[in-house]
């Protein structure tokens, strides 16, 4: 039987590794809500004002990277940055112009690597770090920062299988 426990992880003290258990349980159920899907399901509009599958798959990879900025580097995002990830933060009529065409793996790749980085961030980090205030948005603490990551995550995971059940 597969285990559905938050625990501490070897490689993280222990509260940040509670929060990588919540952090790759949201990834995993995630991906698993877009398995299979093609190009065309991950464009797909189902109507004017919504965001697509694959627009959302881009937003989660955008908002971890706007968050490791604010966390493991003390800032906003540079100007390049975001011009970069600026259709897949805000969705809306940006992200249905930009955010089309790309290959299933593309989405998945782009996931990964944004993980990469903040696993590797994470683990060089201690619970007292997720405490402190954020140098570039004082009323958040890092802690709250990933809390939000996962929750915006299984939010829009929500959308994606109400999306999916409607295709075709």
């Amino acid at each position: 039987m597969k285990s559905l426990r938050i625990e501490p992880l070897a490689g993280y003290t222990p509260t940040i590794g509670r929060l990588v258990c919540v952090l790759a349980y949201a990834r995993q159920t995630l991906l698993a809500a877009v398995e299979g899907l093609s190009r065309e399901d991950l464009d797909h509009l189902h109507d004017a004002r919504s965001n697509s599958i694959g627009a959302l798959l881009a937003h989660a990879a955008a908002v971890e990277r706007w968050y490791q900025a604010l966390t493991f580097e003390d800032r906003e995002l540079s100007a390049s940055e975001a011009a970069t990830w600026s259709a897949a933060l805000e969705l809306g009529d940006e992200g249905r112009r930009q955010l089309r065409g790309r290959e299933p793996h593309s989405y998945v790749d782009e996931l990964a690597g944004t993980r990469k980085v903040t696993l590797a961030a994470l683990a060089k980090r201690d619970d007292a770090w997720l405490e402190r205030p954020l140098a570039a948005a004082p009323e958040l603490n890092a802690h709250w920062a990933w809390f939000h990551v996962a929750e915006d995550e299984i939010n829009h995971r929500g959308q994606i299988r109400w999306l999916r059940a409607r295709l075709h």
